[in-house]
């Protein structure tokens, strides 16, 4: 009987989901990317390769394992084409193994442009610190019931009707309101129709090809990109991406009912990170030499796959851990990066906040409220051993597994995978999701 497996992040992305989506495909037969876009940056270490990600889902360094992008992803083809030519030319067989649904919204010049010229435009302490890609004016299309769409391009009539309709209110915006330049028709046309070509075999019934999958008794993965606390909806809302994170879109995104989804993992650093602007309730100085935050910095290698920028660093932030439980209904935990936290003398997990004259232990709703929250931290000893490659709860230290039992106590799930390291085999397995 088949098992499916959702993968989400719970903090505010670049939790590591890559490698483990990566690890569980050995259990599985398709991958699904079911929203985001190509802000998303997933990394994987495959002995001395690695391999940068974007759009086409972590599984495809697997042999054999279908790889499926959602109706709930924005799609750059232009970006997806040259990460496609970047795998092959590696070595890995693409075309045979990625389908596409019909139903993606498709992300075109003039949404970068906007993107690009909305942050200009603002005041630099409001500002999101949106990677530029075009993803949320891609959504906001969408929702406006605007967006051109993957099955749109194989009607080139149609297609450039609905695109100059498009341009006239996009440049209108550009040029009259944030005082950009605008975005030539001719130019996004012969674009649009020469990517069509080339993805034209690529694109299937998605929603289908699942259901027939899972109807063989196949395991299938559910690959999530950014985290809980930038969804939407539910994080810390406007520092947000543009699309629903958590696992209940992963129904929504890809075309399979919720039934079909039987275990949800959540992914959580050892630590937090956040890479642009928002509140951070446990951020911690990285820039000073000697600190904590400089070691979860360096030593984490905290520089985001797609931008470069870096990560904001601080302790574990089991308060909002909770609220990504919850919202997620996260069937257990996998911890990463926990080699990170080697060497400090002791460790800090944020348990709940001070707010408004008391206490509460769940992260609010809001960057409103949550900037107003201080942390509640509690203290644990540290570990001066090593935990690199560990791939057993008795070699980690006793200090490091006292931290992770503390994690569990707090959030009340289990911790089901531990990640040592980003080589598949740097793992700790204590129940497997898809056995």
């Amino acid at each position: 009987m088949a098992r499916n497996v959702v993968v989400v992040g719970t903090q505010w992305g670049d939790e590591g989901k890559g490698k483990i989506v990566d690890w569980l495909t050995d259990h599985a037969r398709g991958v699904v990317r079911f929203q985001g876009g190509h802000n998303a940056g997933h990394t994987l270490v495959v002995g001395d390769k690695v391999y940068k990600l974007n759009l086409v889902p972590s599984g495809i360094v697997r042999d054999g394992v279908g790889c499926f992008i959602g109706n709930g992803v924005v799609l750059d083809i232009h970006h997806l084409i040259s990460e496609v030519r970047v795998l092959e030319s590696g070595g890995i067989d693409v075309r045979s193994r990625l389908r596409i649904s019909p139903g993606c919204p498709i992300i075109l010049a003039y949404h970068s442009a906007l993107d690009h010229a909305r942050e200009a435009f603002k005041c630099a302490d409001v500002r999101i610190g949106t990677t530029g890609k075009g993803i949320g004016p891609a959504y906001e299309d969408k929702v406006a019931r605007r967006a051109l769409r993957v099955y749109d391009l194989f009607h080139p009539g149609r297609f450039a009707e609905k695109l100059k309709e498009n341009l006239d209110y996009h440049n209108f915006v550009l040029t009259r309101y944030l005082g950009s330049k605008a975005v030539d028709f001719d130019t996004v046309l012969a674009q649009a129709m020469a990517d069509a070509e080339e993805i034209k075999p690529l694109v299937t019934d998605v929603s289908a090809a699942l259901h027939a999958l899972n109807e063989a008794g196949h395991n299938l993965l559910f690959e999530g990109a950014q985290g809980a606390l930038l969804d939407i909806d539910h994080g810390t809302y406007p520092f947000v991406t543009s699309s629903n994170c958590v696992a209940g879109q992963a129904a929504a995104g890809s075309g399979v009912g919720p039934g079909m989804l039987h275990y949800v993992l959540g992914i959580t650093k050892a630590y937090c990170t956040r890479v642009g602007g928002g509140p951070f309730p446990s951020e911690l100085d990285i820039e000073h030499e000697g600190l904590p935050g400089h070691q979860m910095s360096q030593k984490g290698c905290e520089f985001g796959t797609v931008t470069g920028r870096k990560r904001r660093c601080g302790w574990l932030d089991a308060a909002a851990l909770k609220r990504s439980i919850q919202i997620n209904g996260v069937t257990g935990l996998c911890i990463t990066k926990l080699d990170v936290l080697d060497g400090l003398p002791e460790l800090k997990i944020c348990t709940a906040y001070r707010l408004d004259g008391g206490t509460v232990d769940l992260l609010p709703m809001g960057a409103d409220e949550v900037a107003d929250c201080q942390p509640v931290l509690e203290t644990l000893p540290g570990w001066s051993e090593s935990t690199v490659g560990a791939n057993a709860m008795e070699a980690l230290p006793v200090a490091a597994r006292a931290y992770l039992a503390r994690i569990e106590e707090l959030c009340g799930i289990p911790v089901d995978i531990v990640s040592t390291g980003p080589e598949r085999r740097e793992t700790i397995v204590r129940r497997h999701p898809l056995k």
